[in-house]
């Protein structure tokens, strides 16, 4: 007798197709051997563009339609539940009914499909519940304050995270020794893991890693049951391989131990999620775990043109650690890769979007233009760019001023710039958590419907009333002081200056620094961005009304928008043109991908330049910037080593708008030329450097494009001078055609003589 979720066992009732059929059509010679390459292991390296999707459907069709395998004796899976449905419909589509019958969808809902029929060799029944993370996380939480853990320095979603990087190692608590563990939650975290996974079991529960990792252990400790699939599922189908964590890895190989009959689809070039547990050595491994596997390349791309083809290949061949392969493609060279240099990444944004305007003349499709940036931050001055020249645009993901820790600090000095704002105090009077209960709030709440006043007036008037317990009291008491000697300083500092204070003095910038999870060094991150957007306001009240603006920009639908999002999300993804700013060492790569994983962290981010460049059909145009505000501080850029890396002969170096190589400032070239020396700078470090003896009498541009006079000037020491991006100062110091200056609100600084102008010439 079976249960709904058991498969098959008899072909009773299969009845086979032809040999041949229309998903055979329009292959070529690569995908042919591919599709028809039935038994055995086959790994199919299948590079951006190269008709993968086809491939994969295409060979379930001929496993059914040549009776290679029963549809119930096939198992297919993908990462999406979007990918399954997809597949399963174009495979009906080819074969009809029967590909209802395969076994197909994702790691996590095969797994579950199968635990559920062998739940009690776990301890749990079939009916058991899967947990979402605020229920995981609500659980640890309980876990943590038995065992007197401090919440605040060890969040209970920190050791979710590492639980859930344990499972996907297929590691359970009696597999990890206590110096695996590590330190967290004060080096507590094995024993919370054991508590955990029992405390589950007691409630009939499973979480996400815990459907493969029983599903690893009822195969490694129940033979029968892992012949009984071995004995069904004589082939399997697995897609975006280079993708999978250990525990996928084990799980599927445990799978395929017996037939042998294991199909993997991937692409170790485009292996770019490693920040969440994917292994690239999985798919690097294959032939050595499968002995006389048989390996396609799939290098015939339909969606690019030539020089982007050329370019990314050569890129991608400075990787070491890859199985290799040449894209290339039947429909000409098309337009080199534009590279260009501005002074900054305002100039940077502006520029983008004035290419953009120009290409809509050409005839491109703001629907097919994309700008793909490595770090999220980098949205914030393309998003407040084209909002003020009105061109559409919408953000994938998250957009900045949505993210929920600028929302938070957003909170703070909406409250403070307009008292009335409840929405602003409901949303920050207990984070960072000050104690305050919901009975608390339901009493401000009381109050201030009853007088009719704002929420923060009624705090201030329970502060000084007995209606709240003294804690209670004090703290409101405590907070409502704050806000008001915030309201007296807000118009005495600079905007900047008293956000950045406001966030340290509330707590609320300590709350992240404290927090271990793998997300708040962004947040952190996030903030100091928020701050190098306040620096350009002269009012609180300025930038507020600014971001009112900002964030209103999407209530009107638009036909057709630019579309901006980070790299990663930008996978599987292609565009007519795409944008890729930011192309600078220290953000792209990104150095703190290289301080924590070193060399595989270099390759992994040339992995993630791979996958920008291959989204594009028709035009990519890549931009670096001199100067760059990151996080609120300014800071010299050299172009990132991977533009070094592209060929000369697939790149255009006409900066027409903007700085070409050679008007890059002499210190950052002269970087270039010490770097050119290194491992892991190409040849095109050398071009690049190169041009260092022509810096001395090139012009060079100030953020708005103009061409200012070089060479000698006259200023005095003492002299008061206007800077256009800091503003008023005093010079303090002069060395050759470079002032220091005393800027009255940006600081120190050191500039070029010929972007500042007299005080007194100023209107």
């Amino acid at each position: 007798m079976t249960t709904s979720g058991d498969i098959p066992a008899s072909s009773e009732g299969f009845v086979p197709s032809v040999l041949t059929g229309p998903w055979l059509e329009g292959l070529n010679e690569a995908q042919t051997d591919a599709v028809t390459s039935l038994n055995g292991p086959l790994l199919v390296l299948s590079g951006a563009g190269t008709g993968k999707t086809r491939v994969l459907t295409s060979r379930l069709a001929q496993l059914v339609a040549s009776r290679a395998a029963a549809p119930w004796n096939i198992l297919a899976v993908t990462f999406t539940n979007k990918a399954a449905r997809e597949m399963k419909e174009r495979v009906f589509q080819l074969v009809g009914p029967m590909a209802e019958q395969v076994m197909l969808g994702t790691f996590h809902a095969l797994a579950a499909r199968m635990l559920r029929r062998h739940a009690e060799l776990v301890g749990l029944k079939s009916d058991f519940t899967i947990l979402d993370t605020d229920d995981q996380n609500r659980l640890l939480k309980q876990l943590m304050e038995a065992e007197q853990i401090d919440l605040k320095r060890w969040p209970p979603r920190v050791l979710a995270a590492q639980i859930s990087s344990w499972k996907d190692r297929g590691l359970r608590p009696e597999k990890l020794s206590v110096a695996d563990a590590g330190d967290i939650c004060n080096g507590r975290g094995l024993e919370l893991y054991s508590q955990y996974q029992a405390r589950l079991v007691r409630l009939n529960a499973v979480d996400f890693g815990d459907l493969l990792l029983h599903m690893l252990y009822i195969f490694q400790t129940h033979p029968d049951v892992l012949t009984s699939y071995q004995t069904r599922l004589t082939h399997i189908m697995v897609d975006e391989y280079q993708d999978t964590n250990v525990a996928q890895y084990l799980w599927l190989r445990l799978l395929a131990s017996a037939n042998k009959n294991l199909c993997c689809v991937g692409d170790d070039d485009q292996s770019i999620y490693g920040w969440r547990g994917a292994e690239v050595g999985n798919i690097l491994r294959f032939e050595t775990d499968y002995p006389g596997a048989k390996t396609v390349r799939l290098e015939e791309n339909y969606r690019s043109t030539g020089h982007i083809l050329a370019a990314a290949s050569s890129l991608i061949a400075k990787n070491e650690n890859r199985l290799g392969k040449t894209l290339y493609t039947s429909t000409g060279d098309g337009n080199k890769l534009l590279v260009s240099g501005y002074w900054d990444g305002q100039d940077e944004a502006r520029n983008v979007a004035s290419k953009i305007e120009g290409h809509l003349k050409e005839g491109f499709d703001l629907n097919q233009i994309a700008v793909l940036v490595r770090a999220g931050f980098q949205t914030r001055e393309f998003e407040e760019r084209f909002l003020a020249i009105g061109l559409p645009y919408r953000v994938v993901g998250t957009r900045f001023y949505e993210r929920a820790e600028i929302r938070d600090a957003m909170a703070y000095l909406r409250l403070i710039n307009q008292p009335a704002d409840d929405l602003a105090f409901e949303r920050i009077i207990n984070t960072p958590k000050r104690g305050l209960g919901p009975a608390t709030l339901q009493v401000i709440h009381q109050l201030a419907r009853g007088r009719d006043m704002p929420l923060l007036a009624a705090a201030g008037a329970l502060a000084d009333s007995d209606e709240l317990k003294p804690q209670a009291r004090r703290t409101l008491s405590a907070f409502c002081a704050q806000m008001a000697r915030w309201y007296q300083q807000k118009d005495s500092l600079p905007p900047a200056e008293f956000a950045q204070m406001v966030l340290d003095e509330s707590g609320y910038t300590e709350m992240w620094q404290k927090d271990k999870s793998p997300d708040s060094p962004g947040r952190l991150e996030n903030l100091k961005e928020l701050i190098s957007a306040i620096e350009d306001f002269d009012t609180l009240g300025g930038f507020l009304e600014h971001i009112s603006l900002v964030m209103d920009n999407e209530t009107t639908p638009q036909e057709g928008e630019v579309t901006l999002m980070t790299l990663h999300a930008a996978k599987g993804l292609e565009f007519d043109m795409v944008f890729l700013p930011g192309w600078e060492d220290g953000i792209f790569p990104s150095q703190r991908t290289l301080d924590e994983s070193g060399g595989a962290g270099l390759e992994e981010e040339r992995r993630l330049a791979y996958v920008g460049l291959t989204r594009a059909r028709r035009q990519v145009c890549i931009s670096f910037a001199a100067n760059r505000r990151v996080h609120g501080l300014w800071q010299s850029s050299i172009p990132s080593r991977f533009v070094g890396e592209l060929p000369a002969r697939h790149i255009d170096e006409d900066m027409a708008q903007g700085l070409s190589f050679g008007q890059v400032e002499p210190v950052l070239v002269g970087t270039l030329a010490e770097r050119a020396g290194q491992p892991g700078y190409g040849p095109g470090w050398k071009r690049l450097a190169s041009r260092q003896n022509n810096l001395s009498s090139a012009p060079e541009r100030d953020r708005d494009g103009w061409l200012p006079q070089s060479g000698k000037h006259d200023f005095k020491l003492g002299e008061r001078v206007f800077h256009q991006k800091f503003g008023m100062g005093s010079v303090e110091a002069m060395e050759a055609d470079k002032l220091e200056i005393q800027f009255d609100k940006a600081g120190l600084k050191k500039v070029v003589a010929s972007f500042v102008t007299r005080g007194d010439e100023i209107d």
